[in-house]
């Protein structure tokens, strides 16, 4: 019996581990691009910024990007029907087992950065 409790005990804090540990940041060469039309965007979360882009059932977020100076309606006005390019780091959870959520290390429009967390 003591045998069973230590097994379920290892694979419950190895799950815990693969649950909380944090969103890499990467070198920017190591970052997956991705280019889109914004649909919409809107706040997630705890002040996160999501955005959806045209043609993909995806949803792209910055972490904490509405205390990090962005400001929703300056994005809807300067993005929504705008190819962006967005890019994020290879990660997965088992919160989002079917990698549906992209967590964005940087944004840009039309060769202006607006929002980086790449090294």
């Amino acid at each position: 019996m003591w045998k069973f409790l230590i097994v379920i005990s290892i694979v419950c804090f190895l799950r815990a581990i693969a649950i909380l540990r944090p969103v890499p940041i990467v070198p920017e060469e190591r970052a997956i691009v991705e280019k889109g039309i914004v649909t919409d965007n809107y706040e997630g979360g705890k002040f996160d910024v999501v955005f959806l882009l045209e043609n993909t059932e995806r949803r792209f977020y910055i972490n904490r990007g509405l205390e990090n100076g962005l400001n929703l309606d300056t994005l809807k006005e300067k993005l929504i029907g705008k190819e962006v390019t967005l890019k994020y780091p290879k990660y997965w959870t088992p919160l989002d087992w079917d990698d549906k959520i992209k967590h964005i290390s940087k944004l840009e429009f039309k060769g202006q950065v607006l929002f980086n967390e790449l090294i």
